[in-house]
């Protein structure tokens, strides 16, 4: 790296927290130093903002955050939604047409600002349940839906993506970062690049100077638009692969020792 990252892009389960969901102090202070030299650290993450509430004071109540692969971004100093990309409705129903016919079984549930809603049969986490809607295709499929989520009891997780992009081709974008049979899908075009590639312009900032973090395949198209790519070392193998480097685990402040070394840090914590 012949200059210093002018921009800093961290993916955050598997990646910049911890096993346990928690950030470091060690963690904090990397990204607080980075603050205090201007240099923007931008979240990009899978989560839907329900699961961020809790997160925005651990990671510093400023700056910008991707959610929902790209779908969503969020201004984290004023608590509000500042772009949105939905999947149409008319795209949505077609989705959940194709991939029913091509892997029967499959159950669905869609992702908004607001919360989200579900099929009846689509599984969920016992702490996610208050903030469901539950109903038919049809009733739960809102003009603002950031991501629809597709998941079956039985097939293998990269098998069950594979059949769901085939069935759908590029009427939308599909990815995954699971270790269940759960594929995330998002508007064509539509990935945790292209919304960090339009932040990035907004603030002049060219790839070659954006240093990413990683470790799961919706992190892919990020890892290799970025000028330094990292994958954790407990990342998925193509990440590992695709990455420029590697970091070390999350559970050893990978991503706080990496910028501990580029930015010329104090290791704290």
């Amino acid at each position: 790296m012949s200059s210093l990252p002018r921009l800093v892009a961290t993916d955050l389960d598997g990646t910049l927290l911890h096993s346990d969901g928690t950030v470091t102090e060690r963690t904090r202070a990397a990204l607080a130093a980075l603050d205090e030299r201007g240099v923007p650290v931008v979240f990009t993450t899978g989560r839907p903002l329900r699961w961020m509430e809790t997160l925005w004071a651990e990671v510093g109540g400023h700056g910008l955050a991707i959610c929902s692969n790209g779908g969503i971004v969020y201004d984290v100093a004023v608590h509000r939604v500042r772009d949105l990309r939905a999947v149409s409705r008319e795209v949505g129903l077609e989705v959940a047409t194709l991939v029913r016919d091509a892997v029967p079984g499959t159950t669905f549930a869609v992702e908004h600002p607001a919360g989200w809603a579900s099929e009846d049969a689509f599984p969920h986490r016992s702490d996610d349940a208050s903030s469901r809607q539950p109903g038919s295709w049809a009733e739960i499929y809102r003009d603002d839906v950031v991501k629809i989520l597709a998941v079956h009891p039985d097939l293998p997780p990269e098998e069950f993506w594979r059949q769901v992009a085939d069935a759908v081709g590029e009427l939308v974008t599909c990815t995954w970062s699971s270790s269940s049979a759960l594929v995330e899908i998002s508007a064509a075009g539509v990935t945790k690049a292209t919304t960090l590639a339009m932040l990035a312009a907004e603030m002049g900032v060219a790839p070659a100077d954006v240093l990413a973090f990683g470790d799961m395949p919706n992190d892919l198209p990020m890892l290799e638009w970025a000028g330094t790519s990292y994958a954790m070392a407990n990342g998925h193998p193509s990440v590992l692969e695709l990455a420029d480097h590697v970091a070390p685990p999350h559970d050893e402040d990978g991503v706080a020792q990496v910028l501990e070394q580029v930015f010329g840090l104090d290791e704290a914590g």
